[in-house]
């Protein structure tokens, strides 16, 4: 089976791409989501997570206090890679794991969603990686549509931590243009048809 890297900077439309291979009976991994469940469920990481960063980490009802973590670590990048290095290899066998249980269910291939998969590594696993591009200020202009509690300033510094668009495209199998000039079903169509081979 196919391990598949999707990825591309905020307001690329990753989302809307992977939902378009899920109808045509692609299994998609979500990684932000997957992260977010497995920080609060993986009992190892909850303990790494709480010796790191303290026991506010985790409310009273045993929750992930997202809030407190973002302001503790988001700011500080030493903190935000701390955290990184604590969550992504977790987040990898996750992966591993739900990719075996797809491959156990007979499909050609399957897309791991991922903004970071440069940057955390993630694209190691995998064996080819598609880019959604779109030009900055189309990417900023869906953003504060979609986001309206995000600001110009906020989409702009979280654009700023991720890889450029540019070198996505270079390190990338495949670019799916998103940019509201070209169409979308018709570029997934004919990925699709290559990856079922």
């Amino acid at each position: 089976m196919l391990k598949i890297g999707i990825t591309g900077g905020i307001g690329s439309g990753k989302s809307v791409v992977c939902r378009l291979f899920q109808v045509l009976g692609a299994p998609v991994y979500d990684s932000d989501a997957r992260a977010k469940w497995v920080m609060s469920h993986d009992a190892r990481l909850r303990e790494e997570l709480t010796a790191a960063f303290g026991s506010e980490t985790f409310n009273a009802q045993g929750q992930l206090n997202r809030t407190y973590l973002a302001r503790v670590a988001f700011p500080n990048p030493a903190q935000l890679t701390r955290l990184n290095a604590l969550v992504h290899p977790h987040v990898g066998r996750d992966f591993e794991q739900w990719a075996a249980a797809r491959q156990a269910e007979g499909h050609r291939y399957a897309l791991k969603e991922a903004a970071l998969l440069y940057e955390s590594g993630a694209y190691r696993q995998l064996d080819q990686i598609i880019t959604v591009y779109a030009p900055a200020a189309v990417r900023q202009a869906r953003v504060l549509r979609r986001d309206p509690h995000r600001t110009a300033d906020d989409i702009q510094n979280i654009m700023g931590k991720q890889l450029s668009e540019e070198e996505k495209m270079q390190r990338a199998e495949h670019v799916i243009h998103n940019d509201d000039a070209h169409l979308l079903i018709p570029q997934v169509l004919k990925l699709h048809q290559e990856f079922i081979g």
